[in-house]
């Protein structure tokens, strides 16, 4: 099996290679179009805007590349923080400028909005992690887990069946992992995330090599 990390040119992916490394698991950081063909999962990074991380993987060659792969190819595919965002058919940059994404998922990225002071944005820090549905990366027997997150943004599911789990911020809920079929994904950073995060990662690993 072959694990590739797509390189967006959206943030530093040391820890996402560490992290796989850390459970055992062999790892490729490329934007070379011919390997990402013959990859047998992928996982779509980003620590940075919306708008980069599609230029990225545009001025690479990539997005039709990557859609094929995932949409028609079936290949299991994680998007961890702002790659998660960008399996969406749209993000949002700025006040109200729309961002096509990959499209992978009927979904939109939007802005935290707050109503207290008590939560902020970016919204940083441990959150508890509740699933949604019984699934890979939260199968039956996961107990309620934190998780580290980053980001000002957040995916918004037209189809709620795609939820994984979510966060309680604000008294609101927001997703911030996703499932469907061969295409998961993280808003939180399970490779900053300790043991929880670690186990996470290895859920996702034994699922590409079952597919």
């Amino acid at each position: 099996m072959q694990l590739t990390i797509i390189d967006t040119k959206a943030g530093n992916f040391g820890s996402i290679l560490n992290g796989f490394k850390k459970i055992g698991t062999d790892i490729l950081l490329t934007d070379d179009y011919d390997v990402i063909k013959n990859a047998s999962a992928l996982v779509v990074p980003g620590v940075s805007a919306f708008t980069r991380g599609m230029k990225g993987l545009s001025d690479a060659g990539l997005v039709d590349l990557v859609k094929q792969r995932v949409i028609n190819d079936k290949v299991p595919t994680i998007g961890i923080c702002l790659g998660m965002q960008l399996l969406a058919k749209t993000g949002l940059e700025g006040s109200d400028t729309k961002i096509e994404g990959l499209g992978i998922l009927d979904a939109e990225v939007v802005k935290l909005s707050p109503t207290t002071n008590d939560y902020r944005v970016p919204n940083t820090g441990w959150y508890d992690v509740n699933k949604k549905k019984n699934c890979s990366l939260f199968p039956q027997n996961y107990q309620q887990d934190s998780f580290y997150h980053v980001h000002s943004y957040h995916m918004v599911c037209n189809d709620s069946s795609d939820i994984a789990a979510t966060i309680n911020y604000d008294g609101q809920d927001i997703t911030v992992s996703i499932e469907r079929e061969n295409v998961f994904g993280c808003q939180f950073h399970p490779e900053k995330s300790q043991d929880a995060g670690l186990d996470l990662l290895d859920r996702f690993v034994k699922e590409t090599k079952s597919a």
